[in-house]
């Protein structure tokens, strides 16, 4: 193991594919979920947050993050593994770091993929007492979502992108419809400038906007664990990135900004903390009142197959992290196996739904709510790990290009600038979500305590794997050492 980037061929332990930039879009903001932010998150900020000014907290959520995918992009065609944060800190700040930023990812991945699944199995339970179904436990639902996922996620990785494409393109034809409708109206008393006041934005209460903003572009910077099955991934993977920041982030923002202009921006916050209170529900009456009826039905059945199209691409993303960390001998050599025919991570996928359905057996026998106390805490957990994540890749970014100078050349503000801005922006975020953290997680000051130090104890356990393996610097990382066109 040396200090040295070098350029190795694992053929045989790479996964395979044709993905476009289109489709891995598509599974990056399925992964977001935008109909449940829509749904969920949206209510959070602004009836806890600072009201009629939340969806200027998801415009700054989507500053943060792109200020992170600049040096993230920066960085990626030299980065030739499909490992996303890790592989990025290994390069940049060494292997044993590295592999404590895997466990957190996977960490924060399989809390939010289980948290979504409890999600899941009350929104479809939800759904079919609506329509005059039985009412039973939710975890039935959420174990029969997770038995399609597994035979989808064992499959080709195409297979997942055509599901995801699919239900993500009526997800969010549904809600520019309903944007379009309320604008083309004038809402309920005119669209609603208040949201751009400095008054109503920059109240205490827009720390909480912020971290519900971030918790729901979790998955966004999944474009890279998907370079090996990419169409030329020195384009895609950059492309994909900036392309899946920008239309969350500017969705969010409108529908929110829709949504408060439809119910009128000083009904808003009372109209968010009924839907809080399971008194009304923001999206679903907002939509009865202007598109009918059917289209709220409809809405609804969208809002399950958001649900099932964010688990997929989780499933995806953590088969995928597994079967790069066996190819590094960190993981059993097994989970690094590559199906025959379908070039999938077959054994992980397996092992994965394995691991998620272990989880979410244990909170459902411990009888948590399945949205505040299965939901609220597993998002809790991800958000942090995903910030300390981002915060890891930042600071790798930067090292990455000091340590090498001839490769900054012509990429400084990529390289050296924007990596700063990064660090500096998510600090601030973490601040946010840290201070606001109860609200995530709906339980007390010790419980959101030692559920924030999950992801920590996560990246502390693999740097001492790391340690006790001998892992060097600069070890176990496919780093190119050519210089790609500036």
């Amino acid at each position: 193991m040396t200090a040295s980037p070098t350029v190795t061929s694992h053929s045989s332990t790479r996964l395979e594919g044709q993905l476009g930039t289109r489709s891995i879009v598509f599974m990056v903001i399925a992964a977001a979920a935008p109909l449940t932010v829509i749904g969920g998150n949206v209510p959070l900020a602004v009836g806890s947050g600072n009201g009629a000014g939340a969806p200027i907290g998801f415009a700054l959520a989507a500053v943060i993050l792109l200020l992170f995918s600049v040096g993230f992009v920066t960085m990626t065609p030299f980065v030739k593994e499909a490992g996303a944060f890790f592989s990025y800190v290994t390069a940049g700040l060494g292997a044993r770091l590295g592999l404590g930023t895997a466990f957190t990812a996977l960490v924060a991945y399989t809390a939010i993929q289980v948290g979504v699944y409890g999600y899941m199995g009350w929104a479809v339970g939800d759904l079919v007492t609506y329509f005059g179904g039985p009412d039973v436990a939710w975890w039935l639902y959420s174990f029969a979502a997770m038995a399609i996922v597994a035979v989808l996620g064992y499959r080709h990785i195409d297979l997942s992108a055509r599901v995801l494409g699919v239900a993500l393109a009526l997800e969010i034809l549904v809600v520019v419809v309903l944007d379009v409708v309320i604008f083309a109206t004038g809402g309920d008393s005119g669209i609603a400038t208040e949201t751009f006041d400095p008054a109503t934005v920059f109240t205490p209460g827009i720390g909480v906007a912020v971290l519900f903003a971030l918790t729901g572009f979790i998955g966004f910077e999944a474009t890279a664990v998907f370079r090996d099955e990419a169409r030329n991934p020195e384009k895609t993977i950059p492309r994909a990135t900036y392309i899946a920041v920008i239309v969350i982030g500017v969705f969010y923002a409108v529908s929110c900004w829709a949504l408060i202009t439809g119910v009128g921006a000083g009904n808003a916050v009372a109209v968010a903390q009924k839907t809080l209170d399971g008194e009304g529900n923001l999206l679903l009456d907002t939509a009865t009142r202007y598109l009918g009826p059917i289209m709220r039905d409809v809405i609804q059945v969208l809002l399950v197959t958001s649900l099932f199209a964010c688990v997929l691409s989780f499933h995806n993303v953590i088969a995928r992290y597994q079967f790069s960390l066996a190819n590094k001998r960190v993981l059993p050599s097994a989970l690094g196996r590559r199906h025959a025919r379908h070039h999938s991570p077959s054994v992980s996928s397996i092992v994965q739904t394995i691991t998620a359905a272990i989880v979410l057996a244990v909170l459902a026998l411990s009888g948590l709510d399945p949205l505040v106390g299965v939901f609220g805490s597993m998002a809790g957990v991800a958000t942090v790990g995903m910030v300390i994540l981002m915060l890891l890749t930042s600071v790798a970014v930067f090292v990455f290009f000091l340590r090498r100078p001839a490769l900054a050349e012509g990429r400084t503000a990529g390289a050296r600038v924007f990596p700063v801005l990064a660090v500096l922006g998510l600090i601030v975020a973490m601040w946010l979500v840290l201070s606001n953290f109860t609200l995530v997680t709906g339980g007390s000051v010790a419980v959101s305590t030692a559920l924030a130090l999950v992801p920590v104890v996560a990246l502390l356990l693999g740097i001492v794997l790391g340690a006790r393996l001998r892992l060097d610097r600069g070890a176990a990382i496919d780093v190119d050492a050519e210089m790609p066109p500036a």
